[in-house]
């Protein structure tokens, strides 16, 4: 186990080096100056020129790149260019609101559709199942701002039961803010459904129809017992992949869904500093959204060699 997390950590430093270096010099290919932007278009150039100086941005791109990886590596985020504050408080704010609502996306969610791709596949080729699936992938494709509009329709006006905002206001308690995050996580309950338990279906089906469910079942097994001990035991491997992928978009690219609720996560304060050139805010969004998802992914694998030791030990050589 400890060769194995080892080489999982190394190939994740790695992996994130290089996710700086993209970030950090596709960031430097936007269009627009930082100065000038902050200045406004009527600014005189040589005060656009001082604070470009100022702001260390006429620099070459090699130096600015040292400057912020050092920075990065002592802990210091930066400061943003445009509201002038220091990154991490941004990115700490942006980063428990994100979780806020993905936790209860996944509490929402990941039961649901197991439990919805398990009964699939028990049930294969009946009505359940194509309801279940066809269902599912329908409710799927539909966009997201699509849904979002619906359920503020229905639930936030004409319901009027929960609040069309997800912002919930300074003090809250728990269960108030549970109540205004409800409604963009069932937005993200209808998204997901689909695609989690069809996994789950193909898994669960591919789970029954291995030999070890024969034996199990053939030296007179309950079907209950079979089912909880050796089939979901391993159809579940697929299902905990997707779900560790959708960490990263559930953080970071709910952009659609936080603009529309007025949610001020990842997603928007990432696009919010593209569009104003600031550079040490969008490098460490983007930054820490590829944190998030290589941590996701390496509990995963956790996960995957609990469940299939065989699995630890290959990826171990």
């Amino acid at each position: 186990m400890g060769r194995f997390l080892l080489k999982r950590l190394g190939l994740a430093v790695i992996t994130l080096w290089l996710l700086s270096v993209i970030v950090f010099f596709g960031a430097q290919v936007l269009p627009g100056n930082v100065a000038r932007r902050i200045l406004g278009p009527f600014a005189d150039q040589a005060a656009v020129d001082a604070l470009n100086e100022q702001l260390g941005t006429d620099q070459s791109i090699l130096t600015q790149y040292w400057d912020w990886i050092t920075g990065l590596l002592s802990g210091d985020l930066g400061t943003s260019l445009a509201l002038g504050v220091p990154v991490s408080e941004l990115i700490g704010d942006a980063l428990v609101n994100s979780f806020k609502l993905a936790a209860l996306a996944f509490v929402l969610v990941v039961p649901l559709a197991i439990f919805g791709g398990v009964i699939a596949a028990l049930r294969r080729d009946r009505l359940t199942d194509r309801v279940i699936t066809i269902g599912g992938l329908t409710l799927s494709v539909v966009p997201e701002f699509v849904t979002g509009i619906i359920l503020i329709l229905v639930f936030g006006l004409w319901l009027d039961v929960l609040p069309v905002s997800a912002q919930a206001p300074p003090g809250s308690g728990f269960f108030t803010q549970l109540k205004y995050l409800l409604l963009p996580a069932l937005v993200l309950v209808i998204l997901l459904f689909g695609y989690i338990a069809r996994i789950t279906r193909a898994g669960t089906i591919e789970a029954l129809d291995a030999d070890y469910t024969r034996t199990a079942v053939l030296k007179g097994l309950p079907r209950r017992t079979v089912i909880r001990r050796h089939v979901l035991r391993n159809s579940l491997l697929p299902t905990i992949a997707v779900v560790a992928t959708q960490t990263g978009y559930l953080i970071g690219g709910l952009v659609v869904i936080e603009t529309l609720f007025n949610y001020p996560g990842m997603g928007r304060l990432i696009v919010t500093a593209s569009r104003q050139k600031d550079m040490p805010l969008l490098e460490a969004g983007v930054l820490i959204v590829g944190i998030v998802f290589l941590v996701a992914m390496l509990l995963a694998d956790l996960a995957y060699s609990l469940l299939n030791p065989r699995i630890r030990y290959a990826r171990a050589e």
